[in-house]
């Protein structure tokens, strides 16, 4: 911000000065009081500067002191104006480092952080909740975990199920999305009936896998070369099949009436099939 000065031809230092008292005193000298021509003048050219540049308006001690000439009187104004001045020249060097100044830096630190306080506790809470909600009931399973490539054998790990057609294995960042069907939504739904099939696909297939003998083969998912593992492809998720006794769980869910085929072939897929709500129309 750029602030205005002014220098009498003498040299004097000026003084910064702020006060609506002072240009009400002028207008009410300029309506009451008998002026010269010249007093007049200087009257109206300090009350230009004050309402022009405002708190930035600079008079130096010269003018200071013609000014309290004029509005002399019984001194109230002489005093206002000079008590203000001894302020100014106080502040002058750095307004910056007042104590008013400072305080109100030290108590907006304090609103800010007290605000980006609450925002990331909300943000945690947000995440723990739909970590609980996407999740539905904690309940592991231990599965045989492998490739379909021959690079590393089959191991036992844990897994959870979060819905019909997604699952978690255990040390990994992201789920993995059994291919080949899909389930109705719990809870991203398009209409009450797809809420309540998909909650039965997902209690369902946390049947078959309590069963035993779960096998989940990850398998490459039908993205753009170079794009698996981001958010690019399946929303950074892995995909999989999942057999339970030799059998795919999704040809099961899909003869139960609880899921769809759908199938990808290269990098492309069909949109993804949802007829749960346009079947109650």
């Amino acid at each position: 911000m750029q602030s205005h000065s002014d220098q009498t031809p003498g040299g004097a230092t000026l003084v910064l000065f702020e006060t609506e008292h002072l240009k009400a005193n002028i207008r009410a000298a300029l309506v009451e009081a008998a002026l010269s021509p010249w007093q007049r003048s200087f009257l109206l050219d300090v009350l230009s500067k004050l309402e022009k540049y405002g708190s930035r308006a600079r008079l130096s001690d010269k003018q200071l002191l013609k000014l309290n000439e004029i509005l002399g009187g019984d001194g109230t104004r002489r005093q206002e104006a000079l008590a203000t001045s001894r302020t100014t020249r106080q502040t002058r060097r750095s307004p910056f480092r007042t104590p008013s100044f400072l305080s109100r830096r030290l108590r907006w630190w304090r609103r800010r952080l007290a605000r980006d306080v609450v925002v990331v506790a909300l943000i945690v809470m947000v995440g723990l909740l739909y970590s609980v909600f996407e999740t539905g009931r904690v309940q592991s399973f231990v599965g045989t975990v492998g490739k379909s490539s021959h690079e590393m054998g089959p191991v036992d790990q844990a897994f959870t199920i979060t819905d019909g057609d997604t699952v978690y294995v255990a040390g990994e960042r992201a789920g993995t999305r059994l291919v080949g069907y899909n389930t109705p939504e719990m809870f991203s739904p398009q209409c009450e009936n797809e809420r309540q099939l998909g909650e039965r696909a997902s209690s369902r297939l946390r049947e078959l896998v309590a069963l035993g003998s779960a096998r989940l083969t990850k398998v490459a998912c039908a993205c753009l070369p170079g794009t698996e593992g981001t958010s690019k492809c399946n929303h950074g998720r892995t995909c999989g099949i999942l057999r339970v006794a030799g059998r795919d769980v999704g040809q099961i869910l899909i003869a139960e009436g609880l899921a769809v085929p759908f199938v990808c072939e290269g990098n492309r897929c069909p949109r993804t099939p949802r007829p749960w709500c346009a079947q109650q129309s």
